[in-house]
Parts: structure tokens; C-alpha cells; sequence
């Protein structure tokens, strides 16, 4: 009864490590727009490296995980500067979680190159659900109108940048989960690859014509909420994974884009259409339907992401 207890403890620390994580589209944008968002992203990365740092320390690198650290760290920083700058120059707010949408695609992606990569059998079933994720994308960009090529094409060509580092994020972070989830050798890299993130944004920033950071209440309350975010969720999820309920932790982890979807539009006090929701479902959907024709496969359920 004890150990059952103990489980369900570790169970709920999951469920909180991926509530935390749906927030992070909503504080993300919240921090870009008070600051910049190049600054802005930099300056984020920062205090939560500083954040890990204190919950997990810096890790040993050793010869067995250089692998790891160097081309997992290299795939970590670009997908998070992908994602945060595909939030954060967004032009407006429903364009941001647009954003969140398409970086959504990850997971269905990670189960189709770990089925190539790792050369094993897969189902009709595998495709379709990739399909519905990428057609839930869509859906959201037609926003309620009409299906045509031109509206689709003018959604994206208002701001193509933001679209094309969103679908760059997601293959990258597709790749890290498929590359890396047999280098680790149990190591956590999290805090060094954080604070790579947070260089790589800097020099960026130094390299930009971006203004000097002004700093304010809020920004501040923003920049340590996203810190605590980011920390605890990384922090509680490496303990789930030790002894919670795994199964019902990655069934969950796949519903992350509607939990994503409602608290960032919560933060960001915007309203979504129905039919954006009606996507949202899709890309959910379509993940879920990939993990269940592959769960007999071994998968890293230890790289879930913002």
C-alpha cells in the first residue's frame, strides 16, 4: 500500500511537470513583448539556467556521454532558440500560439524517425497519424476560413520566418529525441544545455540591432516565473520518470498541445476559435495515434518539451 502510495506521489509530481510546461508559450511571449525577443529569450535562458543550476548543479561530463553533451547540447540550444524566437517574433499574440501549434508536430515526428532510424516495421496507422498532426496545423492556420492554397499561403507569408523556425524546432527536437535517448548513459545535461542556449542567444543579441533592455516589474515577475516553470518542470519530471506511472505519464504527455493551448491563452488573455480547437485536437490526436501503433517500441520518455 506504501509503495503504491509513493507511486501515485511521483505520478502527480509528472502530471505537474507537464501542466508547468504548457505555460511556458504564454510566459515566453509575455517576456518577448516586455523586453525584446532576441533580449528577451536571452535573458530567460539565463535566469533559468541559473534556476537549474541550483536544483541540479552542473553535470560531469564524462568520455562514455561527450556524444551526448556535444551533439545533444548543439540540437537542444537550436531547438529552443527556434522556439522561442518563432513565439517571440511573432506579430501578434494568436500568430504566437499558432507557433505553439506547429512546434507541436514533435512528437508524432520523433515516432516516425525512430521507426526509420531504428529500421523497425511500422502500421498504416503510423502515417495516418502523422497526417491528421500535420492537417491540425493547417486547420488552425485557416483559422475558420475557407480551405484554398491562397489563404494558406497568405497566413504564412505574413510571417514565414516564424513559421519556417517553428517546423525547423520541431524536426530538431524530433532528432534529439531520437539521436540522444540512447547517449545519455543517465546523464543530465539540461543545465549546460541551457546555458549554451542562453550564450547562443546573447551573441545573437549582441549581433542584432535590437534596443537595450528595460527592465520593469513585470518583466521581472514574468522572467522568474519562467524560470520556475522551466526548473520545476525538468526537476519534477526526472523524478516521475524514476518512479512514477510511466504509461499513463506518456498517454498525458501526448495532450500537451490543448493543455499548452488553454493556459497560454489564459496568460495571454486571447480568445480561440472553435475551429482552432478542432486543430489542436488533431495534432493531439495524430501524436497519440503514432504512440499507440509504436508503444511496444522502446521510446525516451524522458525528453518531453516546452
Amino acid at each position: 500500500m506504501q509503495h503504491t502510495g509513493l507511486k501515485n506521489k511521483y505520478t502527480w509530481f509528472g502530471v505537474a511537470a507537464i501542466m508547468l510546461w504548457a505555460c511556458s508559450v504564454g510566459l515566453t511571449r509575455s517576456v518577448t513583448e516586455l523586453l525584446s525577443p532576441i533580449g528577451g529569450a536571452a535573458m530567460m535562458y539565463s535566469v533559468s539556467t541559473l534556476f537549474l543550476w541550483l536544483v541540479f548543479g552542473f553535470p560531469r561530463i564524462s568520455l562514455k556521454s561527450q556524444r551526448y553533451f556535444v551533439i545533444g547540447g548543439i540540437l537542444f540550444a537550436a531547438y529552443e532558440i527556434c522556439i522561442s524566437l518563432a513565439v517571440g517574433l511573432s506579430h501578434s499574440r494568436h500568430q504566437a500560439m499558432e507557433m505553439a501549434v506547429v512546434n507541436y508536430l514533435w512528437p508524432a515526428l520523433t515516432v516516425l524517425l525512430t521507426v526509420f532510424v531504428q529500421r523497425k516495421r511500422n502500421s498504416l496507422w503510423l502515417y495516418v497519424g502523422v497526417l491528421i498532426a500535420f492537417s491540425g496545423v493547417v486547420w488552425c492556420l485557416f483559422n475558420g476560413e475557407a480551405w484554398s492554397l491562397e489563404v494558406l499561403s497568405a497566413n504564412v507569408a505574413d510571417n514565414p520566418l516564424t513559421y519556417g523556425l517553428a517546423l525547423l524546432g520541431a524536426v530538431i527536437w524530433a532528432l534529439y529525441c531520437t539521436l540522444t535517448q540512447c547517449w545519455s548513459d543517465g546523464e543530465n545535461g539540461i543545465t549546460l544545455f541551457f546555458a549554451l542556449t542562453a550564450l547562443t542567444l546573447w551573441g545573437q543579441y549582441g549581433l542584432s540591432d535590437e534596443p537595450a533592455l528595460a527592465f520593469s516589474y513585470a518583466s521581472i515577475g514574468y522572467l522568474l516565473a519562467s524560470a520556475a516553470v522551466m526548473g520545476s518542470g525538468y526537476g519534477l519530471w526526472n523524478l516521475a520518470i524514476l518512479r512514477g506511472d510511466m504509461m499513463l505519464l506518456a498517454t498525458l504527455s501526448y495532450f500537451t498541445p490543448v493543455f499548452a493551448t488553454l493556459f497560454s491563452s489564459l496568460i495571454l488573455g486571447i480568445v480561440l476559435g472553435w475551429s482552432f480547437w478542432q486543430g489542436v485536437a488533431m495534432v493531439s490526436l495524430g501524436s497519440l495515434i503514432c504512440w499507440w501503433v509504436t508503444r511496444d517500441k522502446p521510446q525516451s520518455l524522458a525528453t518531453v518539451s516546452t
